[in-house]
């Protein structure tokens, strides 16, 4: 048939292009050392900052929860999806956020595209950070807002954007909290400074700060210490609290008009008993200690610093999620797969995720990564680092 003509040929040019790749299967549970085709692989490239996926106390609030509820809540929230675990897991978030309300989305995309569609409208513009994530430029392309752009982290330019977007009723600024490609900060301060200023409302998603930055990774706003001064905060459930989903975190009456006008919320069954329970099993390890956070930075910081002493090229890395910076995208895949060889897996990033001489493997550090993991991971990647000529230092 010619449309599965038009998918071949499509899939074709990837292959050519070195942008191609098959799913990898893997035959454990998410953790440091995992299981493909029979062999034990060192992961470096999981999204499971803080190694929750496997906590005790996760385990045991979705067995239980299982026991109590069944396996799935049975409907959307606004009919009978709504129970009460889903109700004490955003009281316990909003307070752990420091807001007045949370409300708990089916995933970290969908919030995006929920809350963005919900509270834009025609007569409002979105201004938007050039590196912000896929899920953000989704949402914005479901509103009928005007729609800015400026240079990634560029104050300057986002001045001028919102000296420039005054007629419109409302104005608000979108940031990633950490950029998942590059692993930097985005500067928080100074957007929410200006936001002030123009009176701007501020959005941010905390995708990859959530569990990672602020005190006990209450996110990137508490990081700043900008409490009040961030208008809609965006956390996900899918990352370093270890199961799935996404929550807004904010005022009562947004949530109140999310609950109303966010479609992925309206038209989604709510989460499973089990899923709710875990999420709130984590807020709970996470507000009653900072060991896991801790001994994230101490692992990530160590290890980026172990990198750039190499001569490895980490771009501009400041969180656990680092880079390395390869280039062409047949190069970089074949960097990764020879990574794999040698028994580290670093999943490789390309265009057009990232340009297309930005190609690189996203190296992913979590606080369950032990002296002797990181040790190994060095070693690999030395070795194939002087293979591929990325590192040079004797």
């Amino acid at each position: 048939m010619k449309y599965l003509d038009d998918l071949a040929a499509d899939i074709e040019g990837w292959k050519r292009d070195g942008r191609y790749r098959t799913i990898k299967v893997w035959e454990s549970g998410s953790g440091t050392w995992m299981y493909l085709n029979g062999r034990r692989i060192l992961q470096m490239s999981s999204n499971n900052y803080l190694g929750l996926t496997d906590h005790p106390a996760l385990k045991k609030a979705a067995i239980e929860a299982i026991e109590k509820y069944g396996v799935g809540s049975g409907s959307v929230r606004t009919i009978t999806g709504t129970l009460d675990i889903h109700e004490q897991l955003e009281l316990e978030l909003a307070a752990f956020k420091g807001t007045e309300a949370a409300l708990v989305f089916q995933s970290g995309f969908t919030t995006n595209q929920g809350a963005l569609s919900a509270i834009l409208g025609a007569d409002d513009a979105v201004i938007s950070d050039e590196l912000n994530h896929a899920s953000i430029i989704d949402g914005i392309r479901l509103t009928k807002a005007a729609r800015k752009i400026y240079a990634h982290k560029d104050m300057n330019q986002l001045e001028v954007v919102l000296k420039n977007t005054q007629k419109h009723r409302k104005r608000i600024i979108v940031t990633d909290g950490v950029f998942s490609m590059d692993g930097d900060i985005a500067p928080l301060p100074d957007i929410v400074q200006l936001a002030e200023a123009y009176d701007a409302i501020v959005y941010v998603d905390d995708a990859h700060a959530s569990g990672v930055l602020g005190k006990n990774g209450k996110g990137s706003t508490d990081h700043f210490g900008l409490h009040g001064r961030v208008h809609v905060q965006i956390g996900t459930l899918s990352k370093a609290i270890g199961a799935v989903g996404g929550y807004v975190a904010g005022a009562q009456l947004l949530k109140e008009h999310l609950i109303h006008s966010a479609r992925p919320f309206l038209f989604s069954t709510s989460q499973p008993p089990a899923v709710a329970a875990t999420c709130l099993a984590a807020i709970r390890v996470l507000r009653d200690s900072s060991d896991l956070v801790a001994r994230l930075w101490h692992n990530a910081d160590t290890f980026r610093s172990s990198l750039q002493r190499l001569g490895f090229d980490t771009g501009a890395s400041e969180t656990p999620i680092i880079p390395i910076i390869v280039g062409d995208p047949i190069r970089t895949t074949h960097f990764s797969d020879r990574l794999l060889e040698e028994g580290l897996f670093a999943q490789s990033i390309l265009y057009p995720t990232v340009a297309m001489d930005k190609g690189r493997v996203r190296l992913i550090v979590t606080a369950q990564h032990t002296e002797e993991d990181l040790a190994f991971a060095l070693d690999s990647l030395e070795k194939v680092g002087r293979e591929f000529g990325l590192i040079y230092i004797s």
